[in-house]
């Protein structure tokens, strides 16, 4: 691991193109403010295992809107928001006055008068997550143009339905550490494939976003799923382009097996088709419950064409010396301890658990991270205070 000061050092000579800027794909941001984002989650990371406080704000609001469930990713937000300083506020559709007409531009400027940070969570609906997030923004941007905000707080994507940034960068960060260093990625072997589920409508956007992100590296990213189960085309596009210009490689199969085979790293994980995906979101909107229990049963007797994609120890030797990582976003379909069937058979995720609840642990920071470089334009020069100042987080 790096010193605090070898971190600093490495801060020092990355511009903060971050700074006031929305956090809403990774692809939109260049390699070098994704390595300070690394870097800025590793410094709150050092700080805080030496119970150094990591609090920049005295006050202000981190407002958490979650329009899906949610736990590691909600608890990340908020633990992120407290360790900065932040209190966060949930929003509650069902308790404002969104039902009874208010308008996106509306609500964005009244939850934001002393807010810092609005996390967003949207999901369901194919095309309008992502979309609804930049709206927001445009709102805030209106609202602080105008004087009706005193600042304009910044947007943190906590899952959309085309990317899952928090998700994938504090996988990335799981890999530098588990490696040894983001160089010593590339030419890694990753396989994001498809894993049978019991239940249909799983999002796009976290095997979207490993894609998206590891493409970035270097990597050998292999993508796998049955036909039938296609991602977004212009994100698996723009993932084959990412490959080349890195050095990497992009692949596209139709077998597990073929993507495990010599493979680093694996994340076997569901994931409605893009096509179903479209479907499901004109049913949702037209609030066709009949249509929904259709598609449903429909895309489950689909799923049960496809059991046999589930990673199982004979699976995982045919990763590279049969000791490729296993990940996964959690939580996962536990074949015979969740589930009847599922994606991973009980053995391999019992020996992958501890590794896996570490990969989600380094959300927080990512996220803390994120808002940080959003705020502060000299994120070194902060850092650096708060580990001179060196006030206990915990006294005794």
């Amino acid at each position: 691991m790096k010193t605090f000061s070898e971190i600093l050092t490495e801060i020092r000579k990355i511009d903060n193109g971050l700074h006031g800027k929305d956090f809403l794909l990774t692809w939109e941001k260049s390699e070098g403010e994704l390595k300070q984002l690394l870097l800025i989650a590793e410094a709150m990371r050092v700080l805080r295992e030496n119970n150094i406080s990591t609090k920049c704000f005295d006050s202000g609001l981190a407002i958490s809107n979650f329009r899906d469930n949610s736990t590691r990713t909600r608890f990340s937000f908020a633990s992120a928001s407290n360790m900065l300083g932040l209190e966060v506020q949930d929003l509650d559709e069902t308790k404002s006055q969104i039902a009874h007409g208010e308008t996106v531009r509306e609500t964005a400027n009244m939850i934001s008068f002393m807010s810092d940070f609005i996390g967003i969570r949207d999901d369901m609906y194919l095309g309008a997550g992502n979309a609804y997030m930049r709206e927001v923004g445009e709102a805030l941007d209106d609202g602080f143009k105008n004087g009706v905000l005193a600042q304009r707080p910044g947007i943190v994507n906590l899952q959309c339905d085309i990317d899952h940034p928090t998700q994938t960068m504090a996988d990335l960060l799981h890999l530098v550490n588990h490696f040894g260093g983001l160089d010593k990625l590339a030419g890694k072997k990753i396989a994001m494939t498809w894993a049978y589920s019991p239940s249909y409508g799983k999002p796009l956007s976290v095997p979207q976003g490993i894609i998206g992100l590891m493409t970035r590296f270097g990597m050998q990213v292999d993508l796998a799923y049955p036909e039938g189960y296609e991602l977004i085309p212009d994100v698996v596009k723009r993932a084959g382009i990412q490959a080349e210009s890195s050095g990497g490689s992009f692949r596209v199969s139709h077998s597990m097996e073929d993507a495990f085979k010599d493979a680093d790293i694996v994340y076997p994980k569901s994931w409605a088709s893009y096509q179903v995906m479209q479907q499901r979101t004109d049913l949702l909107r037209n609030r066709d419950t009949d249509g929904l229990k259709s598609l449903e049963k429909q895309c489950l007797t689909q799923n049960a064409d496809f059991k046999n994609w589930e990673c199982t120890e004979d699976k995982m030797k045919l990763t590279k010396q049969g000791n490729a990582l296993y990940m996964h976003c959690l939580p996962a379909d536990i074949t015979d301890v969740s589930c009847k069937e599922g994606e991973v058979s009980a053995d391999v995720f019992e020996k992958y658990r501890i590794l896996t609840y570490k990969e989600a642990g380094y959300k927080p920071y990512i996220i803390a991270a994120m808002m940080f470089a959003n705020r502060f334009g000299d994120p070194a020069k902060i850092l650096e205070m708060l580990r001179n100042k060196a006030t206990p987080r915990v006294i005794g």
